[in-house]
């Protein structure tokens, strides 16, 4: 049986504050979030802000002493680059639940994004350290929305 076109409306007016909601909460997160990595020689720890910045950078255990200019410059790189592309994933899970259908209102397609064009091809990479974490840890607004109990 067809569902009424108002009791349609109202779902996907629903469904829609919900998304509103859970992007302001992620947007809030978003701004909040950081990310460090250490070079893999050990000598740097780069940290970046939210749009993928560069905020800090930590030169550890005296390292960097017996490193020439050009090994210093590429730990530097390496840790900086790094923590970018673990932001530019953040952002790519905290944003991917609202690119996809509604399962509760069929006209709610949800939206393509072009990841990759936006963040670079690593994005798109699996990162072993995220994998092992099973760090595949977005916002739940559409789970919370798939529990309200409305049929």
């Amino acid at each position: 049986m067809t569902e009424p076109l108002e009791k349609r409306l109202e779902k996907a007016m629903a469904e829609l504050q919900a998304a509103q909601e859970a992007m302001a909460r992620t947007e809030r997160e978003l701004r909040q979030a950081s990310f460090a990595v250490l070079s893999s020689d050990r000598a740097v720890r780069a940290t970046v802000g939210p749009q993928g910045e560069l905020t800090g950078i930590e030169f550890l255990e005296n390292k960097y002493r017996d490193m020439s200019p050009q090994e210093l410059a590429a730990s530097v790189l390496e840790a900086a680059g790094a923590a970018r592309v673990k932001m530019n994933r953040h952002v790519m899970k905290a944003m991917s639940p609202f690119t996809e259908p509604s399962s509760n209102v069929p006209e709610l397609k949800g939206f393509e994004v072009d990841w990759e064009r936006i963040f670079g091809p690593e994005v798109l990479h699996d990162d072993e350290e995220d994998t092992a974490r099973g760090a595949d840890h977005g916002p739940g607004w559409r789970d919370a929305l798939d529990e309200d109990g409305e049929d």
